[in-house]
């Protein structure tokens, strides 16, 4: 099952970073949102670096992430477990989002976080834009795995690349951008 999940994310990142253009839903077109939340990404130092859109539609949540002034290369990304991104470290957002108590890692045999998801690929020009599709996490409260309990949650990149299988995050170093999941006022 881990590596089906891993499939689905290294597809949508391979179209998106071979500019095919935003995917399709895996959902029948007349099927309704059921939940959608934007958060703003923040570097280190505060300052805005892009943004992400989190949509769950017929039990598939879609990640579409835009950032910029990121390092070149590889970088590991999760689902954290508090939706408090407090700079410049951004350990507010406590560890990865795992309600079934795994390990950390695709290839991780004791594992995976549901928070856990594929490396990033920033070009050289120091941006990225994915979409990603998940199976095994919803943004509808009062479920187990639903991002947006009483404290939300967090989309963490990291600065180093995540190796799908040391727990607790891959080895993937230090957070430096961070958004904060959780259902706003109105």
């Amino acid at each position: 099952m881990k590596q089906l999940y891993k499939g689905i994310f290294t597809v949508a990142l391979i179209a998106v970073m071979s500019g095919c253009g935003s995917m399709n839903s895996t959902a029948p077109v007349n099927s309704g949102v059921t939940k959608s939340i934007e958060t703003t990404l923040i570097d280190t130092a505060g300052e805005q670096i892009g943004e992400a859109h989190l949509t769950e539609n017929d039990g598939v949540l879609t990640i579409s992430l835009k950032a910029e002034g990121l390092e070149p290369g590889t970088h590991g990304i999760h689902l954290h477990e508090k939706g408090v991104c407090t700079p410049p470290d951004f350990k507010s957002a406590g560890g990865h989002f795992n309600p079934t108590d795994k390990e950390h890692g695709f290839d991780n045999p004791k594992g995976y976080h549901l928070g856990d998801l594929p490396n990033l690929e920033v070009g050289k020009n120091g941006k990225v834009a994915v979409q990603l599709s998940m199976h095994n996490v919803v943004l509808q409260p009062g479920k187990p795995n639903s991002l947006l309990d009483e404290d939300g949650s967090a989309l963490v990149i990291h600065a180093g690349p995540d190796d799908y299988k040391t727990d607790p995050a891959g080895n993937s170093g230090d957070r430096i951008a961070c958004g904060e999941i959780k259902e706003r006022s109105k």
